[in-house]
């Protein structure tokens, strides 16, 4: 089992910046693959980003490209999010998500993942 617990949403302007946490416990957080999802009201989940176990494999929604970037700090089994020039339009429910698989074969689809945070909000004003 892993138990995930994401912090850092908040209520931002648009063009500002945040940076989420996801901390990892209950298995070895080194070899998980990490992403993260996030989920509109009234839409579908969509994938973020996400890091392969090694910290150098990274993967982006074509929405995020260029604004965020995934990290991942194994030491302190924690994934991170750091999203800059926020839109509007990335105000959803944001989730941490870990998963054993190490390659990058369904990395954006949800299902293909295990275990699931609770999520934390983001809220991104005009």
């Amino acid at each position: 089992q892993v138990q995930l617990v994401e912090s850092g949403g908040g209520l931002v302007q648009a063009g500002g910046s945040l940076r989420l946490s996801c901390a990892a416990s209950g298995r070895t957080f080194s070899i998980l693959t990490m992403g993260w999802f996030r989920q509109a009201p009234g839409k579908e989940r969509e994938f973020v980003a996400a890091i392969l176990w090694n910290g150098r494999n990274t993967y982006y929604g074509d929405s995020v490209k260029g604004r965020f970037t995934i990290s991942r700090d194994n030491a302190a089994s924690t994934v991170y999010l750091q999203m800059n020039s926020l839109k509007p339009e990335d105000t959803a429910v944001y989730y941490c998500a870990a998963r054993a698989a190490g390659t990058s074969v369904g990395i954006d689809r949800p299902g293909e993942y295990d275990y699931w945070g609770q999520g934390t909000q983001v809220t991104v004003s005009s």
